[in-house]
């Protein structure tokens, strides 16, 4: 017998979890535009938060991070996963949960994977399908 429930990883996000993720995303950036976290790394980048992720029990947030220019991504995570542990005390101040979720810091790659989709687009093995159905 099949079970009722679905998995996890196939629900959408619920909105209590994406009203978190925004939370969580507007006061990292609060923090990271106003210089709150002392860091060299980090005061010498600006650096762009497009999204947050929580699991379904809201214990972890998957903060998906990119620098401006997207150079030098490595050095911007290594110091924000230094700086977890402050993050995470600001993060739980601003926030009304019983628990502050553990924060996981990743590189974004939709803008990558945007311009991977604009160049296949672009291509002429696509461009004849095009015109062959036109």
């Amino acid at each position: 017998m099949r079970s009722k429930t679905k998995s996890v990883s196939a629900k959408a996000p619920s909105q209590r979890m994406l009203r978190i993720g925004e939370l969580i995303r507007h006061k990292l950036s609060e923090l990271l535009s106003r210089g709150e976290i002392h860091d060299d790394v980090l005061a010498s980048h600006v650096i762009t938060i497009p999204e947050v992720r929580l699991t379904p029990d809201l214990k972890l947030a998957t903060v998906y991070v990119m620098p401006l220019g997207g150079n030098d991504v490595r050095p911007v995570i290594q110091a924000l996963a230094k700086n977890k542990k402050f993050i995470r005390s600001e993060v739980a101040a601003a926030l009304n949960l019983r628990y502050a979720p553990d924060l996981r810091f990743r590189e974004d790659e939709t803008f990558e994977e945007a311009t991977r989709i604009d160049r296949l687009l672009d291509s002429e093995r696509v461009r004849r399908d095009v015109e062959k159905k036109d």
